[in-house]
């Protein structure tokens, strides 16, 4: 029984750590080699992985960094197979889940630095670094001033009412914004009560208000995250509560359809008994196929209503990084709160959910509690930003040093020719779908996801897809889209963006998919 734990020495780290970034490096130089998506079958993974854990672990061994050989043999012989390889370069389902150099190092210094920035005094350059990031990424994307750090609508000397974090993903950033548009909709009715303290009547109509059951709106397209974070705030009563989460139609693109919009809200708002309303999600690049709400048109419709406008644009927002694409975000300035994932599309390694707000106090309202043990005086003077209280855990890792390295590497312009490359890669898909008659484009492409389906029965395009799949050679995913008549049928998705994907290999998932296509029609 040793005295200690039997921790690595910094040389031994330092031996072990140089072998982990060459295997990491030879992984990314052949992850080529691998099939696309795993060919383990349920269970294979636990088969090869003991059922019970080490009683003596390498640490004990008279050289723990040469005992070390046994994990990397293991990585190579277990979870190397299991994996369904995301930085393959002719990954092109879902959405890219994008991993760089400079990323990795980040999350390498991250883990080496063991910061929990929890507070501002835990790390301050915890803090302030992710504080700079969000702002320099609001300067890049192009946002207007209230969502930067130092945004302050009452003036100079007012406290800020700006700002952003990094939350884990969207479905996080859009949980904290619900969360946020409940706390302003109770705030605002908490002052309409003390403005009208002496009238009875528009203090009873504040208080039924406050009581009311609340709805949250988004397209028939939006994320299903927005009906999960309906449901963990409590708004929803489960995933097909149509009462309190009021989806609206889309027109033939894929939009949310703004008349539609307008007819429910006049319907169902002006309806005492129905539940208020008060946040709506629009989406810039729906995950079905890439669509872009009219947030202008949205905007008006809710002008007034004090309803939270959020705005969605986990995938296509990296975009913005390219002044031509900024069109999709006119009137922006008129959300409420809006996020976009660096981990999709720029270059920056999962998790790195970029989340901005004009409106911080109404987020650190709804989630900020100090225990005794979390009290100090930086807190204390308000003159610190305490990120614990812009998201649900205590608990935060240092990840703005991945973005930091990232935008030190690549600059503007590099992540600029990263977008410009997979859109330009995406026209090329465009055109071979429209030039092959064996294939028909669903929806116009969205920056570099194009959607289409293979001409014939409805199943055979989920059978190409899987043939192509089973080749290991690419990785495809579906959707559905209104067919004719309205029902539902299967199109395929083929999102272009990973770190590694040249034209060579968007050239060889075309021919494989035609030759899937001659094979099963």
């Amino acid at each position: 029984m040793p005295d200690h734990a039997p921790h690595l020495s910094p040389d031994e780290f330092r031996v072990l750590g140089h072998r982990m970034v060459d295997f990491v490096a030879d992984y990314m130089g052949s992850v080529s080699m691998w099939p696309v998506k795993s060919q383990d079958n349920p269970g294979d993974v636990l088969t090869r992985l003991p059922e019970s854990p080490p009683e003596v672990g390498l640490g004990a061994s008279e050289s723990p960094a040469d005992a070390w050989g046994e994990v990397f043999d293991d990585l190579t012989r277990i979870i190397l197979p299991g994996l369904t390889h995301w930085q393959h370069p002719a990954f092109f389902g879902y959405f890219p889940c994008n991993a760089s150099g400079p990323a990795i190092l980040g999350e390498l210094l991250s883990a080496g630095l063991g910061v929990q920035g929890m507070l501002w005094q835990t790390s301050p350059a915890c803090t302030e670094l992710e504080m700079r990031m969000l702002d320099w990424m609001a300067e890049a994307f192009g946002l207007p001033a209230c969502f930067r750090s130092d945004a302050r609508d009452n003036g100079p000397d007012a406290p800020p009412t700006g700002g952003g974090v990094i939350q884990g993903s969207a479905s996080e950033a859009t949980l904290v914004a619900l969360i946020a548009a409940r706390q302003r909709w109770r705030r605002l009715q908490h002052e309409r009560v003390r403005a009208h303290e002496n009238n009875t009547g528009e203090i009873g109509l504040a208080v039924e208000a406050v009581g009311r059951q609340f709805a949250v709106i988004c397209s028939e397209g939006a994320h299903s995250s927005v009906i999960k974070a309906a449901m963990m705030a409590g708004i929803a009563e489960g995933p097909d509560d149509d009462e309190r989460v009021w989806q609206i139609a889309t027109d033939s693109r894929g939009r949310m359809d703004i008349a539609h919009l307008r007819s429910v809200l006049e319907e169902r708002a002006a309806d005492p008994a129905r539940p208020t309303p008060i946040a709506c999600v629009a989406t810039v690049g729906t995950t079905g196929v890439g669509a872009v709400d009219n947030i202008a048109e949205i905007a008006a419709v809710l002008r007034g209503s004090n309803i939270w406008l959020h705005i969605d644009a986990a995938w296509a927002g990296s975009a913005m990084v390219c002044p031509e694409y900024r069109a999709m975000i006119a009137s922006i300035e008129r959300a409420d709160s809006v996020c976009i994932n660096p981990h999709k599309w720029l270059l920056t390694n999962f998790d790195c959910d970029l989340f901005w707000t004009r409106s911080r106090h109404d987020l650190t309202d709804a989630m900020s509690i100090t225990p005794e043990y979390l009290r100090n005086e930086a807190s204390e003077s308000g003159t610190v930003t305490d990120y614990r209280d812009w998201q649900l855990p205590l608990g935060r890792r240092f990840r703005s040093l991945k973005l930091w390295f990232v935008l030190r590497h690549y600059g503007l312009d590099g992540l600029r020719a990263h977008i410009r490359e997979g859109v330009r890669l995406a026209e090329m898909v465009e055109r071979f779908v429209k030039y092959d008659d064996r294939f028909e484009l669903v929806v116009p492409r969205s920056l570099s996801l194009v959607c289409f389906r293979v001409v014939g029965p409805d199943d055979l395009t989920t059978r190409v897809i899987d043939r192509v799949n089973a080749t290991g050679k690419a990785f495809l995913s579906h959707a559905t889209w209104p067919g004719p008549g309205g029902a539902p049928r299967p199109i395929a998705r083929l999102a272009i963006g990973g770190t590694h994907t040249r034209e060579e290999h968007v050239r060889a998932v075309w021919i494989l998919i035609q030759q899937a296509t001659d094979e099963l029609r």
